[in-house]
């Protein structure tokens, strides 16, 4: 017997297991294994959270340092002690829960009418011929440019912003539910045909399945825009909320609260953008997500 064939054998009998039973051989790891383990489980927003802090450092000494009037760019020191004024004194707080009840408003009407035109536009050919092309073309008309006939038509009460909350969330939905609908596999929707499932049984056992990622991905860019809705329609006219706040702080130079709200809207805007995320996660668990396939490789 040769040598190399010697040693194939020792190994061979090195990796056998008693009694003809046979195991999994355990792959060398790496010495690196644990740290990478460990910056896996470190979550991706640290690093955000991190940056953030060194920016809002960099803020602060370029203000100091530069010594930049209060009117232009306040430090971040004062904006916190003026957001920290404006929850105490209730300020902040009631104008927040009017431009959040606009925007839920505005954005549970855009959720609810985009999805009914989406079914009605990929179940029937004669509703996608007559009403796609109209909603196409009322998409061509700026909403900020709606806005002013909104709030003549309907006043500076609630009504006028939740209709332009609705209108700027509405289409970027319609057309992810669009999308989504018609994502199923032609060959499948046949298939289910050809068993005798009606029009809802494979709407409701395969396109909804199939359109759900897509519409939760419209949702995500809806909410957001929902913000900016609610914020322009206050903007044109209105008598409370963030986008008036906003307004009157610029009038009498309070640039510090101005920031203040800017900051209390970026977190309403995140917070509704995690709650609609979640959802997703919830309800569309089948997906896997961009950071659950790059954490698998």
């Amino acid at each position: 017997m040769s040598t190399n064939t010697k040693r194939h054998a020792a190994g061979r009998e090195a990796l056998a297991v008693p009694d003809g039973e046979t195991g999994p051989v355990e792959a060398p790891t790496s010495p690196d294994a644990p740290v990478r383990a460990r910056r896996r489980r470190l979550p991706e927003i640290t690093y955000s959270v991190l940056v953030f802090i060194g920016l809002l450092v960099v803020w602060q000494a370029v203000v100091e340092i530069l010594d930049v009037s209060d009117i232009l760019v306040p430090a971040p020191t004062a904006v916190a002690a003026s957001l920290v004024e404006g929850f105490q004194d209730g300020s902040l707080v009631t104008h927040s829960l009017v431009t959040l009840k606009e925007i839920l408003i505005g954005f549970g009407i855009a959720v609810g009418s985009a999805l009914v035109s989406a079914v009605l536009i990929t179940q029937f050919r004669t509703v996608e011929r007559v009403l796609f092309p109209l909603l196409i073309l009322t998409q061509t008309i700026p909403k900020v440019a709606m806005a002013p006939l909104l709030i003549v038509w309907f006043g500076i009460g609630i009504s006028s912003k939740v209709l332009t909350v609705a209108l700027i969330a509405f289409f970027p939905l319609l057309i992810n539910a669009i999308l989504g609908f018609r994502s199923a596999a032609y060959e499948q929707v046949e298939m289910l045909r050809s068993f005798g499932a009606s029009r809802m049984q494979v709407m409701r056992h395969l396109q909804i399945p199939s359109a759900l990622p897509h519409i939760f991905a419209g949702l995500e860019v809806a909410v957001i825009l929902s913000v900016t809705g609610a914020v322009v329609a206050e903007f044109v006219g209105s008598s409370e909320g963030l986008g008036y706040l906003i307004q009157a702080t610029n009038f009498t130079l309070d640039v510090a609260r101005t920031f203040a709200v800017i900051v209390v809207l970026s977190a309403v805007g995140i917070a509704l953008h995690a709650v609609v995320v979640q959802l997703g996660k919830w309800l569309v668990f089948w997906t896997s997500t961009p950071n659950q396939t790059a954490g698998e490789v």
